[in-house]
């Protein structure tokens, strides 16, 4: 019988050393769109689900992208109780922002019909990271779609290694690259950068985003020839006409004062006066049903944003009173919590975390299970943003994406100068908590992160400040400004985060709203923004400018080698021993089969007192030394003593002392502890002694009983 087979359309194309195949029409055909994108084994399912009708009650564009990593995908079961993919990763939740962050300023403003995409990864091969296969899908899928979108966008990889930038490295040469970079953009311009980096300088990093941008046009031309071929008719969108009419109404009413209230230093005075005016603009219009109303809105929001970014490109002082390159006032206190490891509070104007870092053993570590295989991570450090730090209500909820890609950019910064787990074996959790927030929490965090880590100890590299920077842009009018505001981040072109130390750059993170940021503009930031994280620096080193000794709440750790033979001597048998031991003095103890111990307690005596045992473990008894021991047992011709951990030696009924001893329990009983002498061996086993101790008495001499004749 013959095997029908279903068509398709499909593109491919050479994308540095792989092979790239686009493929519609096959899968999934009652979506909007959807695209199969297959790399060698890698092979994920991108689709589209686009509505037709708008949503004119939303004030913003209903855009969920959903990525997800199936576990068949590598013929792997999902480990635990639960068989079957449940809450999303960490990384899928991280990836799934990385491909909604370049796509949304391609759609057009105003635009309220919800969209949704799903990437799924259906097969890998488990060397690379299927991210960048996810967000080729993405944009072939919206091109396909005929949804007004402003694309194709294009997504590359970028490491550095020996030298050379690479394009689209495997995990295994990221594991010797200087840098792990994902840029996206479209034919003309970059859109978004996620990047960590081992400390490059600045012109290494334009570099790499200048290089992926170029080599993502093989990209974006396959994405162009997927649309000639298969590509739906493109959405024909009606033009909004009220809108204009409420802008220009507002404008003539309420410049004066949206001008004023945006000069109102304090943010919650300033959200407050804004709130009043927002107020008045309802209240002017009473007829206004909810869609005219989200129309009326929206012409505000506009307003607002017009006024002060014109007043920004015309020199006047930013809403706070500074100039562009001014950072904002900072404050730092360290050792702020006494019970904690380590903590620091960092202030920078109306932004301010509290960071406090703990440490942990090996088996603290994160266990990460995920499609190309399980592992561990020792260092976490997790982004706390609650309501109260904008002054609103609201339940706490667990984290949210937002939540995870702060605290995953943080991390990202943090990890170039942590030391390496052969060397400091403690695993380490940081957690920020957003108290305040005005402007880059996710860069407060840094700072505080490496504070707080110096705080308890932890031997850094380098201390590692953060900044933001925000750009303002009209034609070929420009401002790049340092150290922004929530409202300038609102109302701005680019948010643009560079953390490092002084000796360069260790992540970076770029958002761009608007095409047309030139590589001068980029360069600019950079610059800028060296300039005010080695300020920071310097307030950071006032503060702090070297790890402390390990604090004295902190938990102590050794590790060393044992020989192989000893290791069963350390576990005993059924684990007797390493139980024992860990029972006693509440440290815990892990060996490895190479012979690597790793001694972990909660403090320094307890981790003390279970070194002393496994020295005693390790230690080989010696012929006529003196132990003090234990009497375990009592049998009839002597009793057993502990003289080491692990280690039992006969004292015979004969060695207890010089005159005969009839019975045993009555001058000995079990758990007494006594001074022996080990005296010899017999077949092995250990021979002890107390009357080798024990001064043997002379015989007294008799007084003479003849007495002195008295005279």
């Amino acid at each position: 019988m013959e095997n029908n087979k279903l068509e398709s359309t499909s593109v491919e194309f050479q994308y540095g050393n792989q092979t790239v195949k686009l493929e519609t029409n096959k899968v999934a055909r009652q979506a909007t769109a959807a695209v199969v994108v297959t790399i060698g084994d890698l092979v994920v399912l991108t689709t589209v689900v686009a509505k037709k009708e708008a949503d004119p009650k939303k004030d913003f564009f209903p855009l969920a992208v959903f990525y997800q990593e199936k576990f068949y995908s590598t013929g792997v079961i999902p480990g635990g109780f639960f068989k079957r993919e449940a809450r999303p990763t960490e990384r899928e939740t991280l990836t799934s922002r990385l491909i909604d962050r370049p796509i949304r300023p391609l759609f057009p403003e105003g635009f309220k019909n919800e969209v949704q995409i799903f990437c799924t990864v259906m097969s890998s091969g488990k060397d690379q990271n299927p991210d960048i296969a996810a967000m080729i899908g993405s944009s072939a899928a919206l091109c396909v779609a005929g949804v007004p979108f402003d694309g194709p966008m294009g997504a590359a990889r970028v490491g550095f290694i020996d030298g050379n930038y690479v394009l689209n490295p495997s995990f295994e040469e990221l594991e010797t690259s200087y840098l792990d970079m994902v840029v996206a953009g479209t034919e003309k311009a970059v859109l978004m950068v996620e990047s960590e980096a081992n400390e490059l300088n600045e012109d290494l990093m334009l570099g790499a985003v200048l290089y992926g941008h170029q080599e993502m046009q093989a990209v974006i031309n396959a994405c162009k020839e997927l649309k000639d071929k298969a590509g739906k008719e493109d959405w024909v969108i009606s033009n909004d006409e009220e809108s204009p009419v409420y802008y220009s109404e507002l404008t003539e009413k309420y410049t004066n004062k949206i001008t004023e209230a945006f000069t109102i230093k304090d943010k919650s005075e300033r959200t407050s006066a804004i709130g009043s005016i927002k107020e008045d603009i309802v209240n002017s219009y009473p007829d206004a049903d909810e869609i005219q109303l989200g129309k009326i809105l929206g012409a505000f929001k506009n307003l607002e944003k017009d006024i002060v970014r014109k007043n920004i490109l015309s020199n006047q002082p930013r809403i706070d009173g500074r100039d562009t390159d001014t950072v904002r006032p900072i404050f730092i206190e360290t050792d702020v919590l006494p019970s904690a490891h380590g903590s620091s509070l960092f202030t920078r104007g109306e932004t301010q975390a509290i960071v406090v870092a703990t440490l942990g053993s090996s088996r603290d570590a994160q266990r990460i299970e995920a499609i190309e295989g399980q592992g561990t991570d020792n260092f976490m450090l997790h982004y706390n943003f609650p309501a109260y730090s904008v002054g609103e209500i609201g339940m706490p909820m667990g984290p949210k994406r937002r939540e995870i890609g702060h605290g995953n950019l943080a991390k990202r910064a943090i990890k170039a100068v942590l030391p390496d787990v052969t060397d400091f074996g403690y695993t380490m959790r940081v957690v920020s908590e957003i108290t305040e927030s005005n402007g880059s929490s996710s860069m407060a965090s840094v700072c505080g992160t490496s504070l707080a880590l110096m705080d308890a100890g932890v031997p850094i590299s380098s201390p590692v400040a953060g900044i933001a920077m925000g750009l303002i842009k009209e034609g070929d009018d420009f401002a790049v400004l340092t150290d922004i505001l929530g409202d300038e981040d609102h109302l701005g072109d680019m948010d643009f985060k560079v953390a490092g130390t002084e000796n360069g750059i260790t992540a970076l993170q770029m958002d761009i709203k608007i095409q047309g940021i030139t590589a001068d503009i980029m360069e600019s930031a950079l610059t800028k923004a060296k300039t005010a994280i080695n300020h920071i620096l310097g307030i950071m080193n006032e503060a702090i400018a070297s790890p402390k000794e390990l604090s004295e709440n902190a938990p102590a750790m050794k590790t060393f080698m044992v020989d192989k033979d000893k290791i069963k001597e350390i576990i005993g048998k059924g684990g007797a021993v390493i139980k024992g031991m860990q029972e006693k003095t509440g440290a815990t103890v892990d060996v490895e089969d190479d012979g690597t111990v790793s001694v972990f307690g909660q403090n320094q005596s307890s981790m003390q007192e279970c070194l002393e045992i496994i020295e005693g473990i390790l230690e080989e008894p010696e012929l006529d030394k003196v132990y003090k021991g234990t009497v375990v047992k009592i049998v009839d011709f002597g009793a057993f003593v502990n003289i080491l951990p692990g280690k039992d030696g006969l004292l015979h009924i004969s060695e207890i002392a010089h005159e005969r001893t009839e019975d045993v329990s009555s001058v000995l009983s079990e758990g007494q502890e006594i001074d022996v002498k080990l005296i010899g061996f017999d077949r092995g086993k250990m021979k002890l002694s107390v009357k080798a101790l024990i001064a043997k008495e002379e015989p007294k001499q008799e007084e003479s009983e003849e007495e002195t004749p008295e005279e």
